[in-house]
């Protein structure tokens, strides 16, 4: 199989924690968390264009051409290395949107990693992070391709050892608009900076909590009935800005006894914790 042909995964994260520590002048936040890749992913498909033209293959629903991660991330390393090759994207979306998994992130990680093969330009892993960070702030994470204890906006990352896991992910129906959750007036932003060598070796990430929590379930009740529901059941939380909850697991056997007990009609996977990103190779 061609490079051309095959399928190129665009795996989900989640945010173990999620402190905000501060805020820059530019209004960006000052974050900490640990962000764990599971298997859970969108996939993408390209095919080549002679003419040079950048476009989707399907619409994805609310999200104009022109604004969609995928193409904006085709176009943006098309103009900054010159190429003047085009190519279609074909995305079968998994992940919700508006879940807090990082979906949109990942596939414009994915976009670039991959044409970074298809495309035979060989630029390393560090530009194409900076190169990402101009699409979002967990676009360098991706590429980065390890779990990572995560700092700054999004962009200072250090490899992260955690142990093996399976998580129950269940998705509340409510999209969560990030930019609201962080522009709350009662968003918590002063929490206590930690270091990675604050915690032991068997440190686990599950020490600390979310910070947009109480935002998101005070704005979205659906996403704190879930959270309530699991609680009851396991170690809950939400993850990244919502609406996704989650809890982790020793063992596939003892999420999917959770995953039986969920309300009929409920959207939830079990997903297996990675320890690096499926097209981690793609990248020097």
């Amino acid at each position: 199989m061609s490079d051309w042909e095959r399928e190129y995964p665009a795996p989900a994260k989640l945010n173990l924690f999620l402190h905000v520590v501060g805020r820059r002048p530019d209004g960006y936040h000052l974050l900490q968390s640990a962000f764990c890749l599971i298997d859970l992913a969108d996939s993408l498909r390209f095919a080549p264009r002679r003419d040079g033209r950048i476009r989707r293959v399907h619409a994805l629903p609310g999200v104009a051409e022109a604004d969609d991660l995928c193409v904006r991330a085709a176009r943006l390393l098309q103009e900054a290395s010159g190429c003047d090759q085009g190519v279609d994207i074909a995305l079968e979306k998994c992940l919700p949107m508006g879940g807090g998994l990082g979906g949109g992130s990942s596939d414009a990680a994915t976009v670039l990693l991959a044409l970074n093969r298809l495309w035979r330009l060989d630029w390393p892993r560090a530009r194409l992070q900076a190169l990402g960070l101009r699409l979002g702030a967990d676009v360098p994470f991706f590429l980065f391709g390890r779990n990572a204890f995560v700092e700054g906006i999004g962009e200072i990352l250090t490899p992260l050892s955690l142990p093996p896991a399976w998580y129950l992910v269940v998705a509340p129906p409510a999209t969560v608009a990030t930019a609201e959750i962080f522009a709350a007036a009662n968003l918590t932003r002063n929490s206590k900076s930690i270091k990675i060598s604050d915690f032991s070796a068997g440190w686990d990430g599950l020490s600390g909590r979310n910070d947009l929590e109480p935002v998101v379930c005070e704005r979205h009740p659906e996403v704190a009935q879930a959270l309530a529901w699991l609680r009851q059941r396991a170690d809950g939380r939400m993850s990244g800005s919502g609406a996704c909850v989650f809890a982790r697991f020793a063992d596939e056997q003892g999420a999917r006894a959770v995953l039986g007990q969920l309300p009929r009609g409920s959207a939830a996977w079990i997903a297996q914790g990675l320890d690096e990103h499926p097209l981690r190779t793609l990248a020097g």
